[in-house]
């Protein structure tokens, strides 16, 4: 993995992290008092829970850009959409794509034939080269940092419902990508050799 993310910067073959998560949708059950002069905006301890939604999290660490997708459900069909998507119209011109993602059982390109016919199954697996994180090593897929900045930054406050999660996910994910924000990922084979010394054979 480590090797994976040390090659150098190809856009016929970029690097794309992904990973998806879960989070609830919260409503109030009274409306919060706004904030004004001499107190913070209030909001009552009480809430609703209207059902949870899904985020798909895309990123591609050296070209700084990102897509997120909020859904209902994480099924194997959902993620073959998404992966479809990833190659049909964000990445239409790459040869490849290197996938870097964990190990969830609709990781993989069984999920495209599951969703498609076998014909387009096969295309688009054809362009996937997929590299799983280790188990109980996720933190190696830059994408779970990026859902972790998304969720600090944009959804850390209650979302009643999935269409305005969906409009506050796309203002974010267009702020960010205008910034261009890359990820400088900084921790090395070597490193790896020396600070994980416990995980490699010994000779």
């Amino acid at each position: 993995m480590l090797e994976v993310y040390a090659r150098p910067y190809d856009e016929s073959c970029p690097v794309v992290c992904m990973d998806e998560s879960s989070i609830q949708l919260i409503g109030e059950v009274h409306e919060p008092i706004p904030a004004a002069c001499g107190h913070p905006k209030l909001v009552d301890d009480e809430y609703v829970r209207n059902g949870v939604a899904s985020i798909f999290m895309e990123v591609e660490p050296l070209g700084g850009k990102r897509t997120v997708k909020i859904t209902e459900h994480r099924t194997r069909i959902d993620w073959a959409h998404f992966i479809q998507e990833m190659l049909e119209q964000r990445y239409p011109e790459a040869k490849k794509v290197v996938l870097v993602m964990d190990n969830l059982n609709t990781h993989t390109t069984a999920s495209l034939y599951t969703a498609f016919k076998p014909e387009t199954a096969r295309k688009l697996a054809e362009r996937l080269e997929i590299h799983h994180t280790p188990k109980h090593g996720s933190w190696l897929n830059i994408a779970e940092i990026e859902l972790s900045v998304l969720k600090r930054q944009c959804l850390s406050g209650r979302i009643a419902d999935i269409e305005t999660m969906r409009k506050e996910v796309r203002a974010w994910n267009t702020d960010r990508n205008n910034k261009n924000n890359k990820v400088d990922w900084q921790f090395t084979s070597s490193d790896a050799r020396i600070k994980l010394k416990r995980l490699y054979p010994m000779f």
